[in-house]
């Protein structure tokens, strides 16, 4: 049995979205729960699923949208010990459904996993707006990199929805010296704002760098996070100081750069770090779960705060995606499914 939604639906690779009725399993599995979705992020993973470029593989037809926050209405949980806390009818709550999607709906069935519970000082739009990216942006700088007070990091792609994240957790939590690589000069007041002692557009990978080299009076960062890829990457290595670090938060660009191992011997001695929330998510659950909830408390603490660039009704969801291509929004943008 099937019960129908009012969902934006993708049916072909680089076709608009279609919103229409659709099937939803009318029972829950153990261990699920059904949302009543109020907000879901538009975020780049959905753009690379839209265009048909998506590294993980789904079988159309599919709801795109895996950062919501909604009620739960209904509940099969089974409330483990990974958990600690109960998760019940009517809790505001904030999702992380990567593995089944459907947040572009204005229901969705969801893992128990990937629920959290929204602290009360927050709207529903804030906890949408910062699960995925600053839980990976905690993890990489804090938990990783072990990113300290006074020391320097370069945040590429600083104006993305990652990006601004990375800075803010860096400036605001870390206390750091943020130094952020941005596509547009429109976006590096953003930047700034957000925390970030400069700013500047990326003219070029070469430009990056010497731009870098002068902030740093020639030494290099401490510690690099890059989210884009191909030559930005590229160019990062060279930004990086002896026994720095560089993590790597994804591949924005879809240009995944190819480091021969010998080049670690012709540069300052350096750390490279991969960061993936899936991958914590399916290795080390609580660690993956303590950082999501970290997050909305220190942005319930006023710690942090997202950037939202925009709220757009979910009859705009391909206006949404389009931002993407453009460049048009620093931060996030959130789909309103629901009042």
């Amino acid at each position: 049995m099937s019960k129908l939604i009012r969902a934006a639906v993708l049916h072909a690779f680089n076709e608009p979205l279609l919103i229409q009725n659709y099937k939803l399993p009318d029972k829950l599995k153990e261990g699920q729960l059904r949302i009543a979705v109020k907000y879901c992020s538009v975020n780049a993973s959905d753009f690379f699923l839209y265009s048909g470029a998506s590294k993980t593989q789904y079988n159309l037809p599919v709801v795109p949208g895996f950062e919501l926050t909604g009620d739960v209405i209904e509940s099969k949980a089974i409330n483990s010990d990974d958990q600690e806390e109960d998760i019940t009818v009517g809790d505001r709550v904030l999702v992380l459904n990567k593995d089944i999607l459907g947040g572009f709906a204005n229901e969705c069935i969801v893992d128990e996993k990937d629920v959290f519970p929204i602290p009360s000082e927050l709207s529903y739009e804030s906890a949408a707006s910062i699960g995925d990216s600053y839980a990976t942006a905690l993890i990489g700088l804090s938990r990783r990199a072990n990113l300290k007070k006074d020391q320097t990091v370069l945040v590429t792609a600083a104006a993305g929805g990652l990006g601004l994240a990375a800075v803010d957790i860096a400036a605001n939590m870390c206390k750091a010296k943020v130094i952020g690589a941005c596509r547009l000069e429109q976006n590096t007041s953003v930047v700034r704002d957000k925390g970030a002692f400069i700013s500047f557009e990326i003219k070029s990978p070469e430009n990056m760098c010497k731009t870098v080299l002068k902030e740093t009076e020639g030494k290099g960062v401490d510690v690099v996070f890059d989210a884009v890829g191909g030559e930005i990457f590229q160019s990062a290595l060279d930004c990086v100081g002896h026994e720095g670090k560089v993590v790597v938060g994804g591949f924005s660009s879809q240009q995944i750069p190819q480091l021969n191992v010998d080049e670690l011997l012709k540069r300052p001695s350096f750390s490279l770090i991969g960061v993936s929330l899936n991958n914590y998510r399916a290795h080390s659950t609580k660690i993956y779960r303590q950082s999501v909830k970290d997050v909305l408390t220190m942005c319930k603490m006023g710690m942090i705060s997202p950037n939202i660039s925009e709220i757009l009704d979910l009859e705009r969801v391909n206006e949404a995606l389009e931002h993407f291509v453009t460049n048009k929004s620093s931060g996030k943008i959130i789909l309103k499914i629901s009042s």
